[in-house]
């Protein structure tokens, strides 16, 4: 029987072109008004997974 990807990594991790995983940084969804600019500018965008991280969210991925 095939492997059934986890529903809630594939939603969360994104696959580049050279095969690294990206996650968007945490802390940007509420709560902002007490948040600096610059802090919340700092969490804008995305970064690659940690390195201890990157087998397992891999084997969720089925990649």
């Amino acid at each position: 029987m095939k492997n059934k990807t986890h529903s809630g990594t594939k939603k969360r991790i994104k696959v580049s072109g050279t095969g690294k995983l990206l996650r968007e940084k945490a802390g940007k969804r509420h709560l902002l008004e007490k948040k600096s600019s610059e802090k919340t500018r700092r969490l804008a965008g995305q970064t690659e997974v940690a390195p201890q991280d990157d087998k397992r969210l891999r084997r969720m991925l089925g990649i």
